[in-house]
């Protein structure tokens, strides 16, 4: 049975996306088969996230409104086995996305064999958005360490716990906590939250702590998903988090602040102290 999984924030420029085909990809790697599908209707940048935004003849509401099958839509990843990705629209109204045409795709998705569907929903509580949430089985909230991006996501996981298909039924939708762009010198000094602030405010199971890196723009230039660089600290992060949610245990890394010594402060270096 498929566990549909949301990526989903408060707030646009959290990084979602990018967690979004992040996550996906390694839920692939680790050889389960995997759909991302981008609910973001009028924008349309998981395709280019994920490089392959050439390749697109049909997308997610081509399926819904019965003019192309799934199976015409589904672009198969070129650098991942067991990934796929179902790209939305850039010319329809994100009204397009009807709650039936949307239960029937996921439907048709669970039955071609897919274990995890990733849903790349748009920030904030529009429609697509809402369509996204409805069908969650889990759900994966991506704020960065600041105030208004940390209340609009409490104002989302709100909406689960009361509007999901889950809560109609009585039943719970698991909520975890992905710290985007984190920098533990910038919370040293007070600039930005700490992840036990995070924590405190949303009361939501930590995921894993994305440390701001510039290999995520990198990645995004090129049109591959950050976590094949294993290089990388957001690739590594974003690999750990992908760990725990498949129910493994690992330390969180990358949240607190290096210090350095004499040597490393004269000749460099970088190590991260886990915790």
């Amino acid at each position: 049975m498929a566990k549909i999984i949301v990526v989903t924030s408060g707030k646009g420029g959290v990084g979602k996306t990018t967690s979004s085909a992040a996550i996906g990809t390694g839920l692939a790697l680790r050889g389960h088969r995997t759909a991302i599908v981008d609910f973001d209707v009028g924008l349309r940048n998981l395709d280019l996230i994920m490089g392959c935004e050439r390749r697109v003849v049909y997308d997610f509401v081509n399926v819904i409104n019965e003019e192309a099958s799934l199976k015409q839509a589904l672009i198969r990843d070129k650098r991942t086995e067991n990934l796929y990705i179902l790209p939305a629209s850039q010319t329809r109204d994100k009204d397009a996305l009807s709650k039936e045409g949307v239960e029937r795709v996921l439907n048709e998705l669970a039955n071609d064999g897919f274990e995890y569907i990733v849903c790349d929903s748009p920030a904030g509580i529009e429609h697509g958005a809402l369509m996204a949430l409805y069908f969650a089985d889990a759900a994966i909230i991506v704020t960065n360490p600041e105030v208004s991006s940390v209340r609009d996501s409490d104002r989302i996981l709100g909406i689960l716990q009361s509007k999901s298909r889950r809560a109609e039924k009585g039943e719970h939708v698991d909520e975890y906590l992905l710290l985007t762009r984190y920098n533990p010198a910038r919370v040293s000094r007070g600039e930005m939250l700490g992840v036990e602030d995070v924590k405190e405010i949303l009361a939501v199971p930590l995921l894993g702590v994305i440390p701001e890196s510039q290999s995520v723009l990198k990645a995004s230039n090129v049109g591959a998903p950050v976590i094949l660089d294993p290089e990388s600290d957001a690739g590594s992060a974003y690999m750990d988090a992908v760990s725990r949610l498949l129910g493994e245990e690992k330390a969180h890394r990358f949240i607190n602040e290096e210090k350095k010594g004499l040597l490393k402060r004269i000749f460099g270096g970088k190590k991260h102290e886990t915790v």
